[in-house]
Parts: structure tokens; C-alpha cells; sequence
């Protein structure tokens, strides 16, 4: 892969004209190691946040062998990489014919799901596997979430306590799992989630083997300082000993956001600049989903093939390229005031679900990759060294305003 020390340095050399995706493999090898080296049990990463190679590859170099998959897809994209992956199907609603391949193809035994009918499915399609481990998905608060995921997937009350003993009837290892949204900003909603699952295994009366935390461990995006990772852990792990499993049940979590979201910017080129609106060459249906839809800001830099900079900045709307109205980022943006055709805007912080939510829509979304050494984007992880090289970087944030 080309390595150039800074996006500015890839702009003046190859004047791109599709977007790029500037990765950070080293990012994502410190992001994993530390989870590995902290978290006190298997880490699983949640494919879908990022699947490109390059991030696969680093998360593997820094010694993950669990990952968390969606679909079919992910499935043998890990598989054929890695001989010696251990896949977990963590899609609570999946086709038989996914069920059945992922089995008997890929030798994936570990299947999660959220009601009676799922657990049916996936008995039929493994043959009545006697190896399976069954991970019932519980609904849980997510009121300390950036991001709520809650409302899709999870039961709860009888509903969960019932799929517990019916999953018990054939699991060789039984699980429960939780996902408490994403960019949690509070420690304490895992001790919640993990009390509301305490009570549910309680009323079901059944022997756990397994306690899957599942993600929304944060990122640290501009103006959003949520506390160390390290006290997350230090709230899991305390009430994990609390709960009612068995005496050496396993714990699990899956972090997509918080193993990649640093490690890559995307920069887009500036087509044209009128009335206030900048239009650029990529936007809400390519690389800036999260971007366009999250409600937090992300680290932005105007660059210019000149290098020149400007001290007056103006308001600007930022609009995609395809012919859909809504290809429009949320808020208005302070850029340069005389920001123009040719200039290329960096955003940090759009490792997890940047390239990964893509399209072709309008026949966009072609994106080239390449590695860049310097970053924009802040982390968790961060070093005195990496510290310092940022801040040489001359970063300029620039923020988001309500319309």
C-alpha cells in the first residue's frame, strides 16, 4: 500500500478525483491490543464496522482471533483470510440457508438469537447439532447511548426468561448477550444491562455459560469526552462477579467503533462552492453515512494543492454528489470563506462505517485507499508520540452548527 506522511502530501501528488480513504493500520493494532491486553475475557470485533482487508489484517497481526459476523458475506471473507478464526454468527435473525452454510462450510458454532421461532431455524438447519452454542439476545436500556440501538433486536421479561429454558434444551453452551448502543458515555448502563440480564437468568433458572457485553464501548470524536476505557471494564468485570452463571462462565465483548473509528479519514474533493453550499464529490449515500446522520461532530481540514490557508472562515451547507435532496450532511460547517472548486475537505474519525456503509447509488462510492501517517483524528489510545505528531500536523477542527 502507498504511504504518504500526510493527506496533504497524497493531494499534491495525485490530485485525486474520487474520494480517498486515508487508513491508519497502526491505529487499529493499538486499539485491539489494548482491548486484548484489558478486557478480562474474549474479544470478539464486530466485522461490520469496518471489513477492509488492511483492518482485518491489523486486527489479526495484533493477535485477534474472534470476530463478531453479520451474514454470510462476513463469514467467508474472515474464513478464507484467517484458517484459525473463530466466527460467531451474531445477526439475531439469519436465512436457513445462511444458518446451514456457515455450519456445515465454515464450521461456525456459535449462533445468537432473540425469539422461539430463530431457535427453531437454527435447530433445522444445523440438523440438531448437539455442539451448538445458542446466545439468547436480551433488550436492554439504552439511555447512555450517543446512538440507541434498542427496539429491533433483544427480548425481555417472560418472553427472555422462556428462551432461555427452551435454549437450554439444546445448547452444549448457553449465552446471553446485550448490546447497550453505540458511544456509550456512561459506564454505569453496562452495570444496569447486566442486572436487568441477572434477573432474567434468575427467573429462567438455568445455568449460564456465557455473558456477552456486546459493544458501544466509545471513540473520542470532538466535543465528546467520555470517561477512560478503562473504567468500562473495571464496571463489567465487577459485575460480571456478581452475576448469577456458572462458577467459570466466559465473558465476551464486541467492539466495532472503538477498534477502528481513528484509524481512517476520508477526504473528498470540493466540485463546486455557490450560495453557500459546498458540493462535493462524495456524501451521505458513500463514505459520510455516519457523518451525514450521526448528531455529534467529526474532525475536519480544508486542504489545498497550494498549501495556502485562510484566516476568515463563513458557514457553509455540505452536499454529496448524487441527485437525492437529502445527500446532505446534517448542520452547517464553518470552512474557509474562500473555500473553492478543487480544495479538498479531510474528516477524521470515520473508520467505523465510513467505507463499510458505501454505495453505488448514482454510480458513486468508487474509493481509493491509501495509508497516511499523520491524523486529524484523536483516540482513546493515544501516545506522547502520536500526541505530539498531531499537533505538529497544524489540525484546524472545524466545527458543526444547527442550521
Amino acid at each position: 500500500m502507498i504511504t504518504f506522511q500526510t493527506p496533504l502530501d497524497l493531494v499534491r501528488v495525485l490530485h485525486p478525483e474520487s474520494p480517498v480513504a486515508c487508513v491508519r493500520p497502526e491505529r487499529v493494532s493499538t486499539a485491539a491490543a489494548w482491548f486484548q491486553n484489558h478486557f478480562p475475557g474474549d474479544v470478539l470485533y464486530a466485522v461490520k464496522a469496518n471489513p477492509s482487508p488492511w483492518a482485518l489484517d491489523a486486527m489479526y497481526e495484533a493477535g485477534m482471533r474472534w470476530f463478531d459476523v453479520a451474514s454470510l458475506e462476513e463469514i467467508e471473507l474472515v474464513a478464507n483470510r484467517f484458517d484459525d478464526a473463530v466466527l460467531a454468527y451474531m445477526h439475531p435473525i439469519k436465512s436457513r440457508n445462511s444458518i446451514e452454510r456457515a455450519y456445515f462450510d465454515y464450521g461456525v458454532r456459535i449462533f445468537v438469537l432473540d425469539c422461539e421461532a430463530e431457535l427453531q431455524k437454527i435447530l433445522e438447519a444445523t440438523d440438531f447439532a448437539k455442539d451448538l452454542t445458542l446466545v439468547v439476545r436480551m433488550a436492554v436500556s439504552n439511555d447512555g447511548a450517543s446512538m440507541p440501538l434498542s427496539g429491533k433486536f433483544g427480548c425481555f421479561g417472560d418472553d427472555a426468561a422462556h428462551l432461555l429454558q427452551a435454549a437450554r434444551s439444546y445448547a452444549d453452551e448457553l449465552g446471553v448477550s446485550f448490546h447497550v448502543g453505540s458511544q456509550c458515555m456512561d459506564p454505569g448502563a453496562y452495570r444496569i444491562a447486566m442486572d436487568t440480564v441477572s434477573n432474567t437468568i434468575v427467573q429462567a433458572a438455568v445455568t449460564v455459560d456465557i455473558v456477552d457485553v456486546g459493544g458501544g464501548f466509545p471513540a473520542l470524536y470532538p466535543g465528546m469526552q467520555p470517561p477512560e476505557l478503562q473504567s468500562y471494564i473495571d464496571v463489567i468485570n465487577q459485575v460480571f462477579e456478581e452475576m448469577p452463571v456458572l462458577f467459570n462462565a466466559d465473558l465476551w465483548c464486541e467492539p466495532g467503533r472503538a477498534l477502528v473509528a481513528d484509524s481512517t479519514s476520508i477526504v473528498a474533493k470540493v466540485e463546486l462552492v455557490r450560495d453557500g453550499r459546498v458540493y462535493l464529490n462524495d456524501g451521505a449515500y458513500g463514505n459520510l453515512f455516519d457523518a451525514a446522520h450521526c448528531k455529534w461532530p467529526f474532525p475536519m481540514e480544508v486542504h489545498r494543492v497550494s498549501g495556502k490557508t485562510s484566516i476568515h472562515s463563513k458557514p457553509f451547507t455540505i452536499y454529496g454528489p448524487t441527485c437525492d435532496s437529502i445527500d446532505v450532511l446534517d448542520g452547517v460547517f464553518d470552512l474557509p470563506a474562500d473555500i473553492q472548486e478543487g480544495d479538498y475537505i479531510e474528516f477524521g474519525m470515520m473508520g467505523a462505517y465510513g467505507t463499510a456503509m458505501s454505495t453505488r447509488f448514482n454510480g458513486f462510492g468508487d474509493t481509493k485507499t491509501y495509508r497516511v501517517r499523520n491524523s486529524i483524528s484523536q483516540t482513546m489510545y493515544e501516545t506522547q508520540a502520536e500526541e505530539q505528531r498531531r499537533y505538529e500536523n497544524n489540525v484546524i477542527f472545524l466545527p458543526r452548527r444547527e442550521a
